[in-house]
């Protein structure tokens, strides 16, 4: 059995497949990201999930492809983690950028790859393998036009009064914005980068609207500016994204490419069906 696995740090796709490619079972958990989630939290994770628990000992390959899995220390934690969670499978851990990568761009041509979702990354991909310049940092220094970022910035905006009255009362009546509640979450319950993340359905809603525009805009505008435009042929390539963030905002990252001369290429919300393909052949 072969477990394919496409996770970022709100939720990770799971499908199982057998030696002629079918799908044996198809689930969801919640995120694997190594950077927040110790060893103890993974696991428990997994143990919720019926269906990876009681066939881990039929596993026989893991691919998993995941956010947070851009060092070698962290890979490297991961991996040994699920070798002894599936103690007969072979092990490998990539970024989720490789799932991008592969997903979107099946002919293997030249590409940057992106991924807007609940965190942001950036990647050339030169037909083989990924180059990144910029060494992520995480939610808090970095993710630049992300979920999380959006969250944070609209939290912000409230609450330091820049948002209009309009879009603050829909605001409150939409999430408990008490200050205590938006504490606990950020600094003592885990996953604080999903938690924010989850602010992001909002600006969607009303993507619309001229305040949010602006914010859209400006953020990815600083997102070409710092991913992007540091590969010297980014005009001359596609530029592919994966996540929730890219494929709800396809429209107004369209424009944002066309005025910076980039081409946007394919935009997946998830990658994980694509992935199937892939290792049908590799």
């Amino acid at each position: 059995m072969k477990l394919l696995v496409d996770s970022g740090s709100t939720k990770a796709d799971w499908i199982a497949l057998d030696d002629n490619g079918n799908k044996l079972f198809t689930t969801q958990s919640l995120g694997l990201n190594p950077e927040v989630l110790d060893k103890n939290g993974v696991i428990q994770r997994l143990e919720d999930r019926f269906d990876i628990y009681h066939n881990r000992k039929e596993v026989t390959h893991l691919f998993f492809y995941g956010a947070g899995c851009g060092t070698d220390r962290m890979k490297n934690s991961l991996s040994e983690t699920f070798r002894e969670f599936f103690p007969n499978a072979e092990v490998s851990v990539k970024e989720d950028t490789y799932a991008a990568a592969y997903a979107t761009n099946p002919t293997n041509e030249k590409a940057i790859i992106s991924i807007l979702g609940t965190g942001s990354n950036c990647s050339y991909f030169d037909g083989v393998e990924l180059h990144q310049k910029i060494q992520s940092l995480g939610y808090i220094a970095m993710d630049d036009c992300s979920g999380n970022r959006f969250g944070r910035d609209l939290i912000r905006a409230y609450y330091f009064n820049k948002m209009p009255k309009h879009l603050a009362s829909l605001f409150e009546k939409e999430y408990d914005l008490d200050p205590d509640t938006i504490k606990n979450h950020l600094y003592k319950q885990a996953n604080p980068n999903a938690y924010l993340a989850t602010f992001a359905k909002f600006l969607i809603q009303h993507k619309d609207d001229e305040f949010i525009q602006k914010l859209v805009f400006e953020a990815m505008q600083v997102f070409v500016d710092n991913y992007i435009t540091q590969f010297e042929d980014c005009r001359e390539v596609p530029v592919h994204f994966v996540g929730s963030i890219a494929f709800y905002l396809k429209d107004e990252l369209k424009q944002v490419l066309d005025k910076n001369g980039l081409k946007l290429g394919n935009v997946l919300r998830r990658p994980i069906d694509g992935l199937i393909e892939y290792h049908m052949v590799n």
